[in-house]
């Protein structure tokens, strides 16, 4: 009984394992979504839109509350930003430059 127990939650295992994305299937994704973002970068330019607060709202959440270390966290987080970006935009941000 124990082995078949454990041959099913190996087939189990297996089968969850199949249905995470690839390497290159994040890579078109990532792709995909990189040219998408472009995209609508180039109808707002056209457009003459222009994002009065391109920061995350959970960002301006922390940073109304006083912790500046959990609004660049989320910002990081948001936006895949590193440590130096990420705490460069939301000092900006604070100084509503």
């Amino acid at each position: 009984m124990e082995i078949a127990l454990i041959a099913l939650m190996v087939a189990v295992v297996t089968l969850l394992a199949a249905q995470l994305p690839g390497t290159a299937q994040q890579t078109r994704t990532a792709y995909r979504l990189t040219e998408i973002e472009r995209r609508l970068q180039l109808v707002m330019d056209h457009l003459g839109v222009v994002d009065p607060s391109p920061v995350p709202p959970e960002v301006r959440d922390h940073l109304a509350r006083g912790d500046k270390i959990k609004a660049i966290a989320a910002y990081r987080k948001a936006t895949g930003a590193d440590l130096r970006s990420a705490k460069e935009a939301v000092e900006r941000f604070a100084d509503g430059r």
